[in-house]
């Protein structure tokens, strides 16, 4: 790995090794002190942060680095200046990127033209951070992640596509439910159904939430964020239905429960299943922390 733009650019053995190499850093904080020692990261953000913001910026003064923040102050790259001209100055005083931004092809402008390793805080096609993170928060739940039922339901969005491609390559049988027209693009669907071949897993994609079946996990996300020109009443009279509820546990025989946060709560989930003792919501979070550590440290290594 030279760069964690895309949760298909690590093979099946690379996660593993991500995953655990989270896992012991998380568990052994003080043998990593200095890991980034000398070392200089910007944290560019083109989109609103708390877990990730916060996260980076901890978690890379954890390991003996530093951390940059730009925010949005700057507006969005590619209007001020060049992307390219962006990414070849930060590479003048930085020894990596890591990049929050609307457009997947901006981190990949910044790949081509940097020199130095670019990671993925979230774009509009992947978010393989807040995935890395999920798996390792499963792994720590289940013990494997290998023939583990993980179902997603609600909209599909960057979210549920790391989801699938990553759960697909990790050998997870991922099933996906959405309403009719907001699910996956023929495109993502294709690379997690050739991936889950590879591995051995099952994948599934459906807009019946009757299809759920039974599960371990099920994780949701927000409906607002993809309904920005569309009014609420509408959205929660589409996704109402697909709502993660004690009763969809039940029925799935799920024992946990996934979000990734901001929570619009008695909307995609209810109050009291996020609250409960099934919720690893707050495992997730804190766990961000650590996957992308051991993604820079990955990356970083000497």
């Amino acid at each position: 790995m030279k760069h964690y733009i895309a949760d298909t650019q690590a093979s099946k053995a690379e996660l593993e090794n991500l995953i655990k190499l989270a896992i012991d850093i998380k568990q052994n904080p003080e043998n990593y002190s200095q890991a980034l020692k000398g070392k200089s990261i910007v944290t560019l953000f083109e989109k609103p942060s708390l877990r990730t913001h916060v996260s980076l910026d901890i978690g890379i003064q954890k390991l003996g680095g530093h951390s940059l923040y730009i925010g949005q102050q700057n507006g969005q790259l590619g209007k001020r200046e060049r992307v390219k001209d962006v990414a070849k100055n930060l590479a003048c005083w930085a020894d990596a990127i890591v990049a929050r931004v609307f457009d997947h092809q901006v981190l990949e402008e910044m790949v081509e033209h940097a020199g130095i390793p670019v990671v993925n805080a979230l774009c509009d096609k992947y978010h393989p951070c807040q995935a890395l993170a999920d798996f390792q928060s499963l792994t720590e739940t289940f013990g494997s992640v290998e023939n583990l039922n993980l179902a997603y339901v609600g909209d599909g969005n960057n979210v549920s596509n790391s989801l699938m491609l990553m759960g697909s390559i990790l050998g997870a049988n991922v099933t996906v439910i959405t309403p009719q027209g907001y699910g996956p693009s023929q495109e993502f669907i294709e690379q997690a159904d050739k991936l889950a071949t590879a591995s051995g897993a099952k994948f599934k994609v459906s807009h019946d939430i009757n299809d759920i079946g039974e599960q371990q996990a099920i994780y949701t996300d927000t409906w607002i964020s993809m309904g920005d020109n569309t009014k609420v009443e509408e959205i929660l009279n589409t996704f109402m239905p697909y709502q993660v509820n004690e009763a969809l546990m039940a029925k799935s025989g799920a024992s946990a429960v996934m979000h990734c946060q901001p929570a619009h709560l008695q909307q995609e989930i209810t109050t009291s299943l996020f609250d409960s003792e099934k919720s690893l919501a707050f495992v997730q979070a804190e766990n961000r922390m650590w996957a992308q550590n051991a993604v820079l440290v990955t990356l970083l290594k000497d």
